[in-house]
């Protein structure tokens, strides 16, 4: 490792020691969706707004098709208990996109304030790519880690061009090696090294610091990280 970016990770590190509650850290809830549906649309909707609002709009959702928003302990669910990608696609076809919009999700909000589509359609746009690459179910997603055709088509609906969504979807179905590259991620670093720091630096910075802190705290990791740094930063901005 380059010996300033050893520097960087351990100041980073430092840090989160000194702000965040890292020996009693956990995910909250929505790390354990009990279908794949729910991540799509938490990753969709995050993007640009105010937590509250993705929580009430997966809420809705919830309630019209009468899903349990929540897992019963860790384990991921068997299939046949699982809401699956066919099933919101079936759904979404049947009902149609103005019925999505004013009943199911009661959201108008679009990826984009210029030329961007409805997160609604971005949700069904996106399921659609994830049942043609053979992903229906929580246990179907490591079928698409590290495919970039996949990927490339995720970044191809209109508003996901960045990718962020996409970590966020990796993140919410289960894997934990990833952070979502976000302004309160980037916010949080440059408070670490004083200095400006890139939404590509994210990635690696923590998941560097992460193999400094695990020696110390065994349950961290860069998802886990993330979410800590993401919540810490949420706190101080209210």
């Amino acid at each position: 490792m380059p010996q300033a970016l050893n520097k960087d990770n351990n100041k980073i590190a430092v840090f989160c020691e000194e702000v965040l509650e890292l020996e009693s850290a956990k995910l909250p809830d929505e790390y354990y969706y009990p279908n794949l549906p729910l991540c799509v649309i938490d990753s969709v909707f995050s993007i640009g707004v105010r937590y509250e609002g993705v929580k009430n709009t997966v809420n809705r959702f919830c309630s019209y098709f009468k899903l349990n928003k929540e897992r019963f302990g860790t384990e991921i669910p068997e299939i046949n208990e699982q809401f699956s990608i066919e099933q919101f696609l079936s759904s979404f076809e049947s009902l149609e996109l103005e019925i999505f919009v004013s009943d199911v999700f009661k959201n108008k909000q679009r990826t984009s304030p210029t030329n961007g589509i409805l997160k609604v359609e971005a949700v069904y746009l996106f399921c659609k790519v994830l049942i043609k690459h053979g992903v229906n179910y929580l246990q179907d997603v490591k079928k698409i880690y590290g495919n970039e055709e996949f990927e490339k088509e995720i970044r191809a609906i209109p508003g996901q061009k960045s990718g962020i969504s996409l970590v966020y979807f990796y993140m919410l179905a289960g894997d934990d090696q990833w952070v979502k590259p976000d302004r309160m991620i980037v916010r949080f670093l440059e408070k670490a090294l004083q200095r400006k720091v890139k939404i590509e630096e994210a990635q690696s910075l923590l998941e560097e610091t992460t193999k400094i802190l695990i020696k110390q705290y065994s349950n961290i990791t860069p998802r886990l990280l993330d979410y800590q740094i993401w919540n810490y930063e949420r706190n101080s901005s209210n």
